[in-house]
């Protein structure tokens, strides 16, 4: 079944101002593991690019994503704010909803996938 990925561009648009994906698995991976630099190297990303893409959220939005604690005895971490926690579901109740409304056609372009070698299309079904 094909995948289907959703990006928002918000106006105007740039790479600091979207949101998509790979942002909200950082999100999601900072919830899990309390880490930038975990989560980045959990999506083979280095510190710095996860720490850029937190920072180009944090200036998306009027709300902070992420909290973080400096190292110390207990050392440092991130955690995903309330609104961090909102934004991912937000995010993904919109794929799941979208999904859900275009399933059929992603079907019929499942079934007009040809396979390697096939010499004819599969025959395509509304």
């Amino acid at each position: 079944m094909p995948r289907l990925r959703i990006r928002i561009d918000f106006d105007p648009a740039g790479p600091d101002r979207q949101l998509g994906p790979g942002k909200i698995g950082l999100l999601e991976h900072i919830a899990e593991t309390g880490s930038i630099s975990a989560a980045g190297r959990a999506m083979g990303m280095s510190y710095r690019r996860a720490w850029l893409l937190i920072d180009s959220l944090n200036g998306c939005f009027r709300e902070k994503v992420i909290e973080t604690r400096h190292g110390g005895p207990q050392g440092g971490g991130a955690a995903l704010t309330p609104f961090g926690h909102w934004l991912v579901e937000q995010y993904r109740a919109i794929e799941q909803e979208t999904a859900a409304s275009v399933a059929r056609r992603l079907a019929g372009l499942q079934t007009a996938t040809a396979t390697p070698g096939e010499a004819e299309p599969a025959e395509i079904k509304d």
